[in-house]
């Protein structure tokens, strides 16, 4: 009798546990039904959508460097949207992106410093373009951290969100040598750049910053010693 109140016990507890690792979270979000699932703590993000009701012309003609934001929130898909504009996937085949790389070798590396996203808690994630999707890497609100490292500029502090792009130099270096340092630098302008024309068609606002302390944001993020961070975008609404 004991051995089958244990059973009952360890097959409750294995069933909450599953169920606590793949959660589904169904909420109205500016009239459209914004999904979440939880899997191993990798958060998948919604679908991105391929199309718009503002044109690649208009967004050029209207972007501008936003520092000052709402204090409201951003919605997941408004991040998946961001995410996929900077490093999504366009052909999975190939792997191919939606921002070019030299020898599609990717040294590009994306993070979001997330303090106020609808259905999302506050912490620091790393994107990852196969699965599109975010895992974890820190728990907390971390945005008073990328100030302070970021010489306490204040579009970081009041940004729902700040997304981090960094590089891991050796994966270009591999091929192309002294010259790699050059082309991933460009790189992350072709990447911020795609993320700000999204900013714009999506009625946002963002600023791209390079002044920060390397060391301190690398402590922030948790970065490995090849890995170097090149700008932060604080995002919101403006």
């Amino acid at each position: 009798m004991k051995a089958k109140i244990n059973l009952s016990r360890f097959i409750y507890l294995i069933s909450f546990v599953l169920i606590f690792l793949f959660i589904t979270y169904s909420i109205k979000v500016n009239g459209e039904v914004e999904t979440m699932i939880i899997t191993n703590q990798e958060i998948n993000l919604p679908k991105p959508k391929f199309s718009g009701t503002t044109s690649l012309e208009e967004s050029l003609y209207k972007r501008r460097s936003i520092r000052n934001y709402k204090n409201e929130p951003l919605t997941l898909q408004e991040v998946s949207q961001l995410l996929w504009s900077m490093q999504g996937i366009t052909d999975e085949g190939w792997g191919l992106r939606t921002s070019p790389s030299a020898g599609a070798l990717y040294p590009l590396e994306i993070y979001i410093v997330v303090g106020n996203v609808i259905n999302l808690e506050s912490g620091i994630y790393k994107y990852s373009p196969q699965n599109h999707s975010l895992k974890k890497i820190l728990n907390g609100d971390k945005r008073k951290e990328i100030f302070n490292a970021a010489l306490q500029q204040e579009s970081i502090i009041q940004a729902p969100a700040n997304i981090v792009i960094t590089a891991v130099f050796q994966r270009t270096a591999k091929k192309y040598g002294s010259r790699a340092e050059r082309y991933v630098w460009l790189e992350a302008g072709h990447a911020a750049q795609n993320l700000l024309l999204q900013v714009t068609a999506l009625g946002l606002g963002a600023v791209p910053i390079g002044a920060f302390y390397d060391e301190k944001v690398k402590v922030v993020l948790g970065l490995q010693k090849d890995e170097e961070p090149l700008y932060i975008i604080p995002v919101g609404k403006k």
